[in-house]
C-alpha cells in the first residue's frame, strides 16, 4: 500500500489557488475522487469551460505539490471542463472567440481544442451492451488494419474492464517522458494504451463521471502516440459517461457498432447508433459478430443466435453492413492466449473476415475524409 493517504493528497492540495480564486481548489470543490494506485495519484481538476487553457499553470502546480509527497512515485492530473447546469448551450461555442483565445476569429479555436497530433483519424468501435465480443472485434479490427498497411494504434477506453492486456499478451507498465507524456505498450506492431497498464488487474475501479473523463482524455491525449494512420477506439459498452465524453469531446472519424443477430442485442445496438447521430458522430457500419456457428468436427453450420439480424438491421436505418464474423473456438483461444487470430492464423478464413471489414471500414472513412469533422468543444 501507498504511504500516504488521500486525505494527505487533499490537505496538501489545499495550497493551490489559482489567479482570481478566494479559495484553494479543494475548498472550492473543484477536486475530483482522488484515486490512489501503486504509489500513483490520479484525479482530476473542473474548472470553468472558457478558462481550460488559461488554467493550464493551475494543474501543473496541483502535480508538482502532489509529486513532491512523500511516498508518491508519480501523479496524473487533468483538467476537467464541464458546462455549468443552467448554462445556455449556446454559450461554449460563442465563448471560443473571447480575446483570449482567438481574437475575432472562433473557428481556428475549436480544432486546435480537438486534434490530437499526427492521428490522422479515429474510429470507435461500440456496443449497446456488453457480451457480444465488442473488444475482440475492435483488437482485430485494428490489426486488421495494420496489415492491410495502414499505422495503427488502439485505445481501451473502458476505464472499468480494461482487456486490451489480455488480448494482445502485454504485461508490465509503460514509461513517461518527462515525468508525464506516457510511451504506449506496443505489441504486433500495435501502439496501445489501456488503463490496464497503470492499474494493477484486479483493482476496483470506483470512479464518477468527472474523473472517468480524466482518464479517458489523459490515456488520448497525453500519450506519445506518433504518427498513426487509425486510431481504434475500443469503447465501453453501453451509452453512458465514458461514451459520451469519447463521443463529444473526441474528434471522432467515425463509429462502428457491434452486435450479434439476436433480437435483445440489437435492440442495445440501436441505442448506440441513436447516441452518435446525437452527437453528429458518423456510424461507419454494423458488424455481425457471432453470426453463426461451424461445428470443428463436422463443418456444419449453426445459426444459433439467429442470422442476418444485423444486416436487416443496417438496411433498415440505411447504414453500411460491414459483415459476419463467425463464432468459431478458434477466435476465442486466440483471445484468451493474447495471440488475436488475425496475428496467429493471418491466412485462416476468420482473419480474412476481419480484413475485409477492416477495408470496407477504411473505405467509410475515407469516404467522409472530405466533409468536415464536427466541431469539438470542452463543455
Amino acid at each position: 500500500m501507498a504511504g500516504f493517504t488521500r486525505e494527505q493528497v487533499l490537505e496538501t492540495l489545499k495550497s493551490v489557488r489559482g489567479p482570481g480564486f478566494d479559495r484553494n481548489i479543494v475548498d472550492l470543490g473543484m477536486v475530483s475522487d482522488v484515486f490512489i494506485s501503486d504509489g500513483k495519484v490520479y484525479f482530476s481538476i473542473t474548472v470553468p469551460a472558457d478558462r481550460a487553457q488559461e488554467l493550464e499553470p493551475l494543474r501543473l502546480a496541483a502535480e508538482r505539490a502532489v509529486k513532491a509527497m512523500p511516498g508518491v512515485k508519480g501523479a496524473l492530473v487533468s483538467l476537467t471542463a464541464e458546462r455549468k447546469a443552467g448554462s445556455a448551450p449556446s454559450a461554449p461555442p460563442q465563448g471560443a472567440g473571447h480575446a483570449h483565445h482567438a481574437p475575432g476569429q472562433p473557428q481556428p479555436q475549436r480544432p486546435a481544442k480537438a486534434g490530437i497530433p499526427g492521428i490522422k483519424a479515429i474510429v470507435a468501435v461500440a456496443s449497446g451492451k456488453g457480451g457480444v465480443g465488442k473488444s475482440t472485434t475492435a483488437v482485430n479490427l485494428a490489426l486488421a488494419l495494420k496489415a492491410n498497411g495502414l499505422s495503427v494504434g488502439i485505445l481501451d477506453a473502458d476505464v472499468y474492464g480494461p482487456s486490451m492486456p489480455r488480448l494482445l499478451g502485454i504485461t508490465g507498465k509503460p514509461k513517461q517522458i518527462d515525468g508525464r507524456t506516457i510511451v504506449p505498450m506496443e505489441n504486433y506492431g500495435l501502439k496501445a494504451m489501456s488503463m490496464g497498464f497503470l492499474v494493477d488487474e484486479g483493482t476496483a475501479m470506483i470512479w464518477r463521471g468527472p474523473m472517468v473523463q480524466s482518464a479517458l482524455m489523459q490515456m488520448l491525449r497525453e500519450v506519445a502516440w506518433g504518427d498513426l494512420d487509425v486510431l481504434v477506439v475500443d469503447m465501453p459498452p453501453g451509452t453512458g459517461d465514458a461514451q459520451l465524453t469519447m463521443a463529444q469531446q473526441v474528434p471522432l472519424s467515425g463509429a462502428v457498432i457491434v452486435s450479434t443477430p439476436q433480437d435483445l442485442a440489437l435492440i442495445d445496438a440501436r441505442k448506440g447508433l441513436n447516441m452518435f447521430n446525437k452527437v453528429e458522430v458518423p456510424v461507419l457500419g454494423i458488424v455481425e459478430n457471432m453470426s453463426y456457428f461451424i461445428a470443428p468436427d463436422t463443418g456444419a453450420r449453426y445459426d444459433i443466435f439467429g442470422h442476418g439480424g444485423a444486416k436487416a438491421e443496417a438496411e433498415k436505418i440505411g447504414v453500411p453492413f460491414l459483415g459476419e464474423v463467425p463464432l468459431t473456438i478458434e477466435i476465442r483461444e486466440t483471445s484468451d492466449a493474447g495471440t488475436p487470430v488475425v496475428v496467429s492464423h493471418p491466412d485462416g478464413p476468420q482473419a480474412k473476415v476481419y480484413r475485409d471489414i477492416a477495408e470496407k471500414v477504411w473505405q467509410q472513412v475515407g469516404m467522409r475524409a472530405g466533409r468536415q469533422a464536427p466541431s469539438i468543444v470542452f463543455e
